[in-house]
């Protein structure tokens, strides 16, 4: 069941109704009902995940209690670790296995030793990466002390298994969401109608930007290599702006839905296409990821403390394993490894920490430069995501030597597909749109809401019936 799709639309406002004005007594009833809708929408895709879901939330609810319980260090450590090793285990039989498997087998047919991988036929379950690393923080939380475990497992339930953030994030905090699952929610009109606000942006984002680019970015890199320069740029600039509308209309989605039920998740997307640097970059952009694997990962390792080879080691681990996370393939890897090549030269002059407020534009020579710095930043983007979108990694540095070596500017795709003119005036007014709300969460609350709103809608229906109707990227991860 998928946010852009009429059961769905069906679905929410049944939700809705029966959780504030059948459900709403007592705190208890309200998550328990929030929990049975979330196993059901969790259902909807097969209903054999929800053993796993089940056996992780379990798990960890379990081995929580033992950690806070135990006196001795042993103690501790073996409940800890046997939950780490559990929930990363199934993460990597069910993502990992067989991407390992193949790659031992072909390194092993390189050398000239013939071997057939041994490969598992099993599905990976929707979401698992998303409340994998849910249970993961909370475990690691309470054995270094910083939360105390929870008691009510119908509670804990709900932390994990929300349904607008259980399949794609974002990845909550149990300091965040378990204090407020544990009170009583009122509805609030106000945050109710922010909540809808934000629920119809992030279906233009979706249907209205990310869907119509998908049209066009599958098309050019399907067909790369017969596509000239100009063609090879747009569509990586297409794929830029299809991941984006893609992943942060979900997140919109996400957090929208959780303000009708009285709940705040925590934003996922800032602007990050108008990060003057890469550092600024991934401040702005999947924040619940990249701050999970700082304080997870990176600082544990010594974060920036130390020498700077360190500190180098630390942001190359972070990025690759980051990268891993997203996907079980090369190409995704070195995404990752990209990406921390783009933030060795500010982490070695210093810089990272630059670019902490929100950009702003005057016309004068302080706004060229960071309209040039901008610019920068998204074109470098651009080029690491054709290693996210594309199949292999021989097939993305050939995209790109296609791209210096095609010299013509003059795009045959443009001028063969129909509605493709349309298609980056619409992405121009997006910018634009996005640039003028860049204080707010979106760009519909205000002056004018009726009638934005009323405008958005619109275009959603337009859309929808023009681009094909596609489930969202970061289902895959």
């Amino acid at each position: 069941m998928f946010f852009n799709s009429l059961t769905f639309a069906v679905f929410l406002p049944i939700v809705f109704l029966l959780y504030w004005f059948v459900f709403s007594k007592t705190k208890n009833s309200q998550n328990a009902f929030l929990v049975v809708v979330s196993y059901y929408f969790y259902s909807c895709w097969d209903w054999r995940f929800l053993f796993l879901l089940l056996f992780s939330t379990l798990l960890c609810y379990f081995t929580g209690i033992q950690i806070e319980k135990s006196t001795e260090s042993s103690n501790r450590k073996f409940w800890f670790w046997l939950s780490i090793v559990f929930n990363l285990g199934f993460l990597a039989i069910f993502k990992y296995y067989n991407f390992f498997a193949f790659s031992f087998s072909e390194a092993l047919n390189n050398i000239g030793i013939q071997s057939s991988p041994l490969l598992l036929n099993v599905i990976l379950p929707v979401g698992i990466s998303f409340y994998t690393f849910h249970g993961l923080s909370y475990v690691i939380d309470i054995y270094y002390k910083r939360i105390q475990s929870e008691k009510n497992v119908l509670d804990y339930a709900l932390f994990v298994s929300y349904f607008p953030l259980l399949v794609a994030g974002p990845i909550e905090r149990a300091t965040h969401l378990l204090p407020q699952v544990k009170l009583k929610r009122s509805f609030d009109f106000e945050k109710a109608k922010e909540g809808v606000y934000q629920i119809i942006w992030g279906l233009v984002k979706k249907v209205v930007i990310a869907d119509t680019c998908a049209t066009y970015a599958n098309a050019i890199f399907d067909n790369y290599t017969s596509m000239n320069s100009l063609s090879l740029i747009l569509g990586a600039v297409y794929f830029a702006f299809q991941i984006y509308g893609d992943f942060s209309g979900y997140s919109d989605m996400a957090l929208g839905m959780s303000k009708l039920f009285g709940l705040d998740l925590l934003r996922n997307f800032n602007y990050p296409y108008f990060s003057r640097d890469i550092a600024e970059f991934w401040r702005r952009w999947h924040i619940s990821l990249s701050s999970w694997f700082r304080d997870y990962l990176y600082i544990p390792l010594g974060g920036s403390r130390g020498s700077k080879w360190k500190q180098v080691r630390n942001v190359f681990i972070i990025f690759v394993v980051s990268g891993f996370w997203h996907g079980a393939n090369w190409t995704f890897i070195a995404w990752g490894f990209i990406n921390a090549l783009y933030f060795l030269p500010s982490l070695l002059l210093g810089t990272n920490r630059n670019n902490i407020e929100t950009a702003e534009l005057h016309w004068d020579f302080h706004s060229i430069k960071v309209f040039l710095n901008i610019l920068a930043t998204f074109s470098i983007t651009c080029l690491a995501w054709i290693f996210f979108k594309a199949k292999t990694i021989s097939i993305a540095f050939d995209y790109i030597e296609r791209i210096f070596t095609n010299r013509s500017f003059t795009s045959q795709f443009l001028q063969n597909q129909r509605y493709s003119y349309e298609m980056l005036l619409m992405i121009i007014a997006f910018v634009l749109v996005e640039w003028n709300s860049r204080y707010k969460i979106e760009p519909i609350s205000g002056k004018y809401s009726g009638l934005k709103m009323t405008l958005c809608l619109l275009a959603i229906i337009a859309l929808g019936t023009y681009a094909d109707y596609k489930e969202f990227i970061y289902f895959q991860f």
